[in-house]
């Protein structure tokens, strides 16, 4: 089938189809049925798992949701409208629970069991596991998915019986297990008729809460000065603006760039006198209750690569001996200046983009990418191979010389394998080998990175779409379950946690953002900050996230602040964005609002 619209993260029970009179004594016999079927107990086993946070868990189930108050009926083919469905349920690890959903058919044709082309099923769908995908709530053994009964992995149910008529309710029943590491999940279902056609998407879906805690082990441990046991939020700051940003939302981290090449008279250090930049961004930081971060990209604007092309640049600089001397001065300068301010926990983001490269011209063995190291003749790294491998540890040396209370991250970029994943609708597999090489090159390097820092895209959908001409800028439930599969593979064998970074800005929402210059639009705010439930969240946290850093990849891009100097703006609607904006911002003020309820509603605890 083809994909649909671009998602919005929203959550929707349903759609409320048109609506046409029928006969009352049928609707009142439907809706008699759906009571019975939705408050009747649930059939929740009593296999629980034998880990530890079993031992505290009780299983429940919520209410049931009933039909909605009118549906359509007589629409020529066939058609289905959703009908109500039995409650949420909250499973201890191991637990099973029956399910109920009634599909009333609204078309004129019939649906006959077992007859291909018109037998009706349930399948899975966006966003979570995705059009056709598994699911590990249930399924019937195979493509990873547990042995719960269903029809096929990707089919969570048969129609009940022989034939179910136009006008006629059909009550499927289906069970899903509960994973074995606490958190919310999310099922999401569609009705088709095998070998025809897909048929309504009402956004049907089931949360299945596991209750308690995670099992030691199962996620690599926070670092050891990680501010935070709960999931943040930061975005990228200017000097003299942490005051404003705290009055915003309660973030947890400001970022900003370190740039501008380190033998070039533009780098960082020349900002304000002697390095002071850092210092400066630092206290500001810890003034107003942020931990700082900052984003190295030094070596690719330096001489002579900055006149390059990216990866032919990266190469020569890293084996330019004086180029090589003016970065670890550089950077030994950075340690210093951090580690003065020793009572205020750092964190630097180290060169964004160069191990990607490095990867893709070298392999996965980072000891075959040549760089100059010791042979610079720098004191402190006398010893250490002269390789890309030798650049990670003397990074890792320099911070734990001088400034060991600065956090240290990675930076993995999944197109370093030369596949591109966005492009590809790579299987589970495909996924699976690309993140475990992504992997080994981390794991050659030898060097103890606290955290790993990862990203979606560099720009907004829409200024890949309209500015740069791109045919898939878009992300969809799909991309989320790859983007999250590759990332959990990458944090289990390297045994690091991850922040996302640089996360785009727009959205779908707000009438500012309409795909003109600074104001254009995407998803990735709303995929995870206006859900309800928070299914988004808590899935990425599973999979080793641990923040979310928002900010501009590139001039043009949405920017939760007023870069475009246009003030309040409320252009006419181009979809569905028609809220009027809530301040100056060029995301129309949606982000700001977004974090703010957010934590208000209670910062998610992270496992």
């Amino acid at each position: 089938m083809p994909k649909q619209s671009p998602t919005s993260g929203s959550i929707r029970r349903n759609q409320s189809p048109a609506r046409h009179s029928r006969r009352r004594v049928a609707r009142l016999l439907s809706t008699l049925l759906l009571i019975v079927a939705v408050l009747a107990p649930l059939d929740v086993s009593v296999a629980r798992a034998s880990i530890a946070a079993a031992a505290q868990c009780t299983a429940s189930v919520g209410p049931g949701i009933p039909p909605p108050a009118s549906i359509p009926s007589g629409i020529p083919g066939f058609h289905a409208a959703w009908y109500g469905q039995s409650g949420y349920p909250t499973l201890c690890p191991g637990e099973r629970s029956t399910a109920t959903v009634a599909f009333y058919n609204t078309g004129t044709r019939g649906w006959v069991a077992g007859k291909m082309g018109e037998v009706a099923y349930l399948g899975t769908w966006d966003p979570d596991p995705g059009q056709d995908r598994a699911t590990s709530l249930g399924g019937d053994g195979t493509r990873g998915s547990p042995a719960t009964g269903w029809p096929r992995y990707n089919r969570v149910a048969a129609q009940p019986a022989p034939w179910v008529g136009p006008n006629q309710v059909a009550w499927f029943q289906f069970s899903v297990i509960a994973p074995q590491i606490p958190g919310t999940y999310r099922l999401s279902i569609r009705p088709l008729i095998e070998g025809a056609q897909w048929l309504e998407d009402y956004g049907v879906f089931w949360y299945v809460t596991v209750a308690g805690t995670a099992p030691v082990g199962s996620l690599a441990p926070l670092p050891a000065r990680w501010p935070s046991r709960s999931i943040e939020l930061g975005m990228t700051d200017s000097p003299r603006g942490a005051s404003a940003l705290r009055a915003s939302a309660p973030f947890a981290f400001r970022y900003h760039y370190l740039a501008g090449g380190a033998n070039t008279g533009e780098g960082w250090s020349t900002w304000d006198p002697d390095g002071q930049f850092v210092t400066n961004y630092i206290r500001e930081s810890a003034r107003n209750a942020f931990t700082p971060v900052f984003t190295y990209y030094m070596v690719r604007q330096s001489t002579p690569g900055n006149a390059m092309g990216e990866s032919a640049g990266y190469a020569a600089n890293l084996q330019n001996l004086a180029t090589m001397r003016s970065l670890f001065a550089d950077l030994r300068l950075f340690f210093q200046r951090a580690g003065a301010e020793s009572a205020t926990v750092s964190m630097l983001h180290v060169e964004p983009d160069m191990w990607g490269y490095i990867e893709q011209r070298y392999g996965d063995d980072s000891a075959r990418a040549p760089a100059v190291v010791a042979g610079t003749g720098m004191a402190e790294l006398a010893g250490l191979p002269d390789t890309a491998a030798g650049l990670a540890q003397a990074i890792v040396r320099l911070r734990d010389l001088y400034a060991p209370n600065v956090i240290l991250g990675y930076h993995v970029s999944v197109w370093g394998t030369n596949a591109d994943l966005l492009n590809r609708n790579a299987t589970d597999a495909e996924v699976d080998a690309l993140s475990s090489r992504a992997a080994a090159f981390f794991n050659s390097l030898h060097a103890a990175f606290d955290v790993t820092v990862a990203e979606f895209s560099d720009r907004d959908a829409g200024f890949k779409l309209y500015h740069d001409g791109a045919p898939r800028a878009w992300w969809y439930a799909s991309d989320f379950a790859w983007h999250s599969r590759f990332l959990a593979r990458f944090s289990t064998v390297t045994h690091t946690r991850i922040v996302l970074w640089q996360i785009p800005l727009g959205n779908t929402k707000m009438r500012a953002v309409n795909n003109t210059w600074n104001h254009y639009q995407d998803n990735k705010v709303e995929w995870f900050f206006d859900d309800p439930l928070r299914a988004a969240l808590s899935s990425y946290a599973r999979s080793g996230v641990i923040a979310y850093l928002y900010g501009q990849g590139g001039s043009g891009t949405t920017c939760a602040c007023d870069a475009a100097h246009d003030g309040i703006t409320n252009p006419p609607a181009i979809g569905s964005n028609l809220r009027e904006s809530l301040s100056a911002d060029d995301d129309g003020g949606y982000f700001r609002e977004r974090a703010a309820a957010y934590y208000a509603a209670g910062a998610v605890p992270l496992p």
